[in-house]
């Protein structure tokens, strides 16, 4: 990829599993290795971090959102974009990162809006966690992330890394690469447009109801 950025960019590079030795941390350490190769700014985050209570609209309104909840919110904010390595726990999201996600939607400005976003997994299994990803884009895309289309996904990821992280398929290597230079290149036409406000509207009810319903705006 050509270098013809101005300025670098940001990503949060977390990963989903609070498992140490997670195969999907293997893979958020090689994608925050590629990012930075690329001249990107990067700030990897481990899921144990952001390991919140249930979400619990009581305790919401007592006492507000977590302190961990907060500190993910705030490093959202000041990335330009966000990648994700999450695993798949019976075909779908790791309830601690689907939690994180909820506590953070309810703080304002919804930092998801208009961010950014590249999901990818690393599975034992055939799937590559692959139908984990296509459930986390369902309320990453309600809340207005601009998730990219092209998600990874690494089967058989138990005996696809080499010694130095990489993956050792050098065809699954390029295309990994591949993967993350179009993704920066989408980041970085994204922080380079015109300033655009995106709305995020969140109907609750039928009918509009200041009490449920939640609008927002974000500058692009």
């Amino acid at each position: 990829m050509t270098d013809h950025r101005q300025h670098p960019i940001r990503f949060l590079v977390l990963e989903a599993s609070l498992r140490r030795g997670s195969l999907n941390t293997c893979l958020a350490a090689l994608a925050a290795d590629t990012l930075k190769r690329r001249g990107a700014i990067v700030e990897r985050l481990g899921m144990r971090e952001f390991d919140c209570p249930t979400y619990d609209g009581d305790i919401e309104q007592s006492v507000g959102a977590p302190a961990a909840a907060d500190a993910l919110r705030r490093r959202l904010e000041r990335a330009d974009a966000f990648v994700i390595a999450s695993p798949e726990y019976n075909a779908s999201i790791p309830g601690g990162l689907k939690n994180a996600i909820d506590w953070v939607s309810r703080t304002s400005p919804q930092p998801f809006n208009g961010k950014q976003g590249l999901l990818m997994s690393a599975s034992p299994s055939m799937a590559g966690g692959n139908r984990g990803l296509w459930a986390l884009r369902v309320p990453l895309e309600h809340l207005g992330a601009r998730v990219y289309p092209d998600m990874f996904s690494l089967a058989q990821a138990h005996q696809a890394f080499d010694a130095d992280g990489r993956i050792a398929d050098a065809t699954l290597q390029k295309r990994f690469e591949q993967s993350i230079d179009c993704f920066m290149e989408l980041v970085e036409a994204a922080t380079q447009y015109p300033k655009l406000k995106k709305q995020w509207v969140e109907f609750l009810g039928e009918h509009a109801d200041p009490a449920v319903d939640r609008v927002e705006s974000a500058m692009m």
